[in-house]
């Protein structure tokens, strides 16, 4: 029964919570709510469960001297840091875990690494725009078309390319986008179906 019944109890309330959005009753709702609100209780547990493993699998790297361990000790420091400091002082406005480690120090770092991204973009566009087929030649058209409609000197060249810009962005770019949100959705349907229905089992280990 060990991997039977999480798989009756995930089939029994995963059935509900599709079904509760069809039946429009004040119990049915009521005892979703209660559902969702365990949900959260188990999430909050999940990440105290995290942060022990992210202390136990790099506090074994440190002490069995990965190659990597230094950045390990500095992973461990900073995490016991932050936590600690926010749980004296709290994370409001105006704490030090706030205004000192996250604003002075966290953001910025972030902003620094986001930055060295620009040039993994550049290289990966470079490589993107070889001229080799013909969807690579609408891709690299199109990407110097929609440059040149966000520069000032679009309207030199034409007065309705910013409009013509905003077209691409709105019309073509838009639909495609949808076309990718509908597949990723389908994708995870069909994905929350499988667990339901007891075909994906990978959350419960290995067989």
């Amino acid at each position: 029964m060990k991997r039977e019944l999480p798989m009756i109890i995930t089939f029994v309330f995963g059935v509900f919570m599709i079904i509760q959005y069809f039946i429009p009753h004040p119990l049915v709702n009521n005892f979703a709510t209660m559902l969702q609100g365990w949900a959260i209780i188990v999430i909050a547990f999940s990440y105290v469960l995290g942060s022990a493993n992210i202390l136990r699998i790099n506090g074994e790297q440190v002490y069995r001297r990965h190659p990597d361990w230094p950045y390990k000790v500095v992973l461990i420091a900073g995490f016991l840091l932050m936590l600690l400091t926010g749980m004296i002082g709290g994370i409001a406005e105006g704490s030090f875990a706030n205004d000192r480690l996250f604003m002075d120090i966290y953001i910025p770092m972030s902003a620094t690494m986001y930055s060295t991204l620009a040039f993994f973009i550049a290289s990966a566009a470079f490589r993107a725009f070889r001229i080799r087929t013909w969807q690579a030649a609408v891709l690299a058209l199109t990407a110097v078309v929609v440059m040149l409609g966000r520069v000032p000197v679009s309207q030199f060249i034409w007065k309705e390319f910013p409009d013509f810009v905003d077209w691409i962005m709105n019309v073509p770019n838009a639909t495609a986008q949808r076309g990718i949100l509908i597949g990723a959705a389908m994708g995870a349907i069909a994905t929350g179906l499988k667990v339901v229905l007891g075909i994906e089992r990978s959350y419960l280990g290995r067989d």
